[in-house]
C-alpha cells in the first residue's frame, strides 16, 4: 500500500462516514471526519432550501477549509496514513446543485482562490450507490431533517460528482458500484471493498469496479 492520503466519498447515505471509520480504525489511519452536525444553516436548509442555501453553501466552504488545512499540514508519526470521509471539492459539486446562477458564479470565484492551497488525495475512493438504496439508508439512520430529502436532489449530486470526475485527471478516481453489497452487516462486502482499494496501484483518471 502506497497511500498517504486517501479519500472516501459518496452521496448522501453512501456509507462513506462508516467505511473511513473502519478503515482507519483497521490500519491505524489518522481520520478526517466532516463536521456537519452543528452547523445551524442544515436543518434551515432543509426546511426552506431557497432562502439558507447560499449561507449554508459558505459555511460549509469556510469549516472544510479549516478543517482539511489544519488536518493535513499535521502529519501524525503514530499513524499509517490519512484517511477523510470528504474531499473539498465537495463544497462545489453541493453548491451546484442548490444555488442560483448568480450565486453559484460568485461562490466559484471564492472557491477557486481557496481550491489552489488544498492538498489532494493520493487515491478518491466513490462509493456508488443509486438513488434508491440511498434514501432507504437515509431513512434508516434516522436524522430528522434529513427525511425530506427528494431523489431530484439526490440525482443532482450524483450527476455533479460524475460531471467533476469527467474534468480531472490529476488524481486517480477509483468508483465503486456496492449497490449489490452491504458492508455494514456483511463483513465479506466490507472485505471485498478493502481489497478493491488496497490491492492495486490505481492511474490518474477514473477507474470503475462494479461487486
Amino acid at each position: 500500500m502506497d497511500l498517504s492520503y486517501l479519500v472516501i466519498e459518496g452521496n448522501i447515505g453512501a456509507g462513506k462516514t462508516t467505511f473511513a471509520k473502519r478503515i482507519a480504525e483497521e490500519y491505524n489511519a489518522k481520520l478526517i471526519l466532516e463536521q456537519f452536525a452543528d452547523n445551524p444553516f442544515l436543518p434551515k436548509f432543509y426546511s426552506e432550501p431557497e432562502k439558507f442555501s447560499f449561507q449554508l453553501e459558505l459555511s460549509f466552504l469556510a469549516e472544510r477549509y479549516h478543517q482539511l488545512n489544519s488536518e493535513l499540514t499535521s502529519r501524525d508519526l503514530f499513524k499509517s496514513f490519512t484517511i477523510a470521509d470528504y474531499y473539498f471539492m465537495k463544497s462545489l459539486i453541493f453548491a451546484r446543485a442548490t444555488l442560483k446562477e448568480d450565486e453559484y458564479n460568485l461562490y466559484r470565484q471564492i472557491f477557486d482562490i481557496i481550491y489552489k492551497s488544498i492538498p489532494k488525495p493520493d487515491l478518491y475512493v466513490y462509493l456508488h450507490q443509486d438513488v434508491i438504496n440511498l434514501k432507504k439508508n437515509i431513512c434508516k439512520r434516522g436524522r430528522d431533517y434529513e427525511q425530506g430529502i427528494s431523489n431530484e436532489y439526490l440525482t443532482k449530486l450524483q450527476d455533479g460528482y460524475f460531471d467533476f470526475f469527467k474534468q480531472q485527471n490529476d488524481i486517480p478516481f477509483l468508483i465503486i458500484n456496492i449497490n449489490n453489497l452491504d458492508f455494514v452487516e456483511n463483513q465479506a462486502d466490507y472485505e471485498k471493498i478493502k481489497t478493491v482499494i488496497f490491492a492495486v496501484k490505481y492511474e490518474k483518471g477514473i477507474q470503475r469496479v462494479i461487486i
